[in-house]
């Protein structure tokens, strides 16, 4: 067994322990396990929320997106400061709103806010659809890192299994404070693994940040810059526009929003995480300095950038090291997308054949639900099902379609329905799947559009048609819904 092995399995341990003791001294009932008993200060909930940021597609995509397509990688550090920018003012009033009414789930703020079952229902599907791709992405990630950091000495399908079981175990155990506890390792080696790599790789292999760039700018001239069609800077624009809008519209973002103890822990998290948000470029760099050095690799390959240089030039030791945070960037996120799953099934969707089930039978539910959910992850994951890739694409787009009715719920005179706005939610999820899956663009649909018109983020179709939707429905529907308030 080589030392790399040995470190990335020391790690797989210290996350199990560490979630398992995250339960010490709490009765784990609803409160607790699903939302910290929202006493969590602004540390906990900004480790939470960077679980976000630094995921396996964080640490294999991000480099491998700047390895593979150069200059449209930059989006990935843009959207996330943006939709911090948004946080600072829709979280807080979003949080007092879910500790005066307790609730415990996304869909439970959606129920309360336009008094709807119904309502809540659509919005549980639509997260189940976006979360189980998302949660087999980080099973994904967590096979693709052990394999390359380990040598091969474990299969993929073993180390997806032994993650599953890890994550299972501690999510069972401790909810949401194992979560926490986890993400604090976690976010001090990503800081110490991609700070050192980011800095070191471009000064050893090219002298330094800017030498590099002006080395891989002469040998794949306009690769650092946008393209003047297809991926431009009004893609770049409208992708970033979207995916911020989108960001806290994860259920299980939204849901460690309510783990505050108060809302101050929003706008102090507003102003660091952006600040944050910059260690994105040292992981750009290691996918840049891997362009000359690791050349060829294609398609899927590309997220194996970052790997195949620091295998090349390193230790197994060091490499272990890598790979350990690269272990945790699977386990922390996927840990919050599983007890988020399991919570929507157990309170939103058999509390529809349940109503009065009690928190504690809920809780209870969504414990025994949490291996289904993993079992349900691991098989896609290993099945390599080409219909979960495509629902991955559609994850993101689909819960930015409850942007638009959270922040109508905000407004001191919602002007829309829950009728309004399920008709909205449910036609920008239906265009958002039909244009990806003929994949349709802004070109295509109105090529004699100005191009930098034709290069919009096809997402912003789906999105204002939900707007339209949502407004025209609620203008007609309103009267009677307040006559029946009357």
């Amino acid at each position: 067994m080589n030392s790399a092995l040995v470190l990335i399995g020391f790690a797989a341990l210290v996350a199990l322990l560490l979630g398992i003791a995250a339960r010490r001294g709490k009765k784990m009932g609803m409160e607790q396990w699903a939302v910290g008993g929202r006493g969590f200060g602004w540390i906990f909930v900004f480790l939470l929320l960077a679980g976000e940021i630094y995921t396996t597609f964080t640490f294999l995509g991000a480099s491998g997106f700047a390895y593979g397509l150069g200059a449209p990688a930059y989006y990935i550090i843009a959207y996330g400061t943006l939709a911090y920018i948004i946080a600072y003012f829709m979280l807080p009033p979003i949080w007092r709103y879910a500790r005066d009414h307790a609730l415990h789930s996304q869909p439970d703020f959606f129920i309360r806010k336009y008094n709807s079952q119904a309502l809540g229902a659509l919005v549980s599907l639509v997260d189940l659809i976006a979360l189980i791709p998302y949660l087999v992405l980080q099973l994904t990630g967590l096979g693709i890192i052990v394999v390359a950091a380990g040598y091969g000495a474990v299969s993929k399908d073993v180390a997806v299994w032994i993650g599953a079981a890890i994550v299972t175990v501690y999510v069972m155990v401790s909810g949401i404070h194992g979560s926490a506890w986890t993400s604090v390792v976690k976010d001090i080696l990503i800081l110490v693994v991609v700070l050192f790599l980011g800095i070191y790789l471009p000064v050893t292999l090219y002298g330094g940040i800017g030498p590099m760039f002006e080395k891989i700018d002469a040998a794949k001239p306009g690769f650092l810059v946008f393209a003047a069609s297809g991926q431009s800077v009004a893609w770049f624009v409208s992708t970033v526009l979207l995916t911020a809008v989108g960001f806290f519209m994860w259920p299980h973002s939204f849901v460690a929003c309510y783990t505050a103890k108060d809302e101050r822990v929003f706008r102090r998290n507003a102003i660091v995480l952006p600040i944050y948000q910059l260690v994105l470029l040292f992981v750009f760099f290691v996918g840049f300095a891997a362009v000359l050095q690791v050349p060829g690799l294609k398609g899927a390959d590309t997220n194996l950038a970052l790997f195949k240089l620091v295998t090349q030039q390193f230790s197994p030791a060091v490499v272990g090291i890598i790979g350990a945070a690269g272990v945790f960037t699977a386990l922390v996120p996927g840990s919050l997308i599983t007890m988020t799953a399991a919570m929507l099934l157990a309170k939103n969707v058999a509390g529809l054949v349940r109503p009065n089930a009690t928190d504690a039978q809920h809780v209870g539910l969504a414990k025994l639900l949490v291996p289904v959910v993993m079992l349900v992850a691991v098989y896609f994951t290993l099945t390599g099902s080409a219909t979960i890739v495509a629902m991955l694409l559609l994850g993101y787009s689909f819960v930015t379609q409850l942007f638009p009715a959270v922040i109508a719920s905000l407004t001191p005179r919602n002007p829309a329905t829950a009728v309004g706005v399920f008709a909205g939610i449910l036609v920008g999820v239906a265009v958002t799947a039909i244009l990806t899956f003929t994949k349709t663009t802004v070109g295509s649909l109105f090529p004699e559009l100005p191009e930098v018109v034709r290069d919009l983020n096809v997402g912003i179709i789906a999105l204002v048609a939900n707007v339209v939707v949502m407004v025209g429905v609620s203008a007609v529907t309103r009267s009677g819904v307040e006559a029946a308030r009357a």
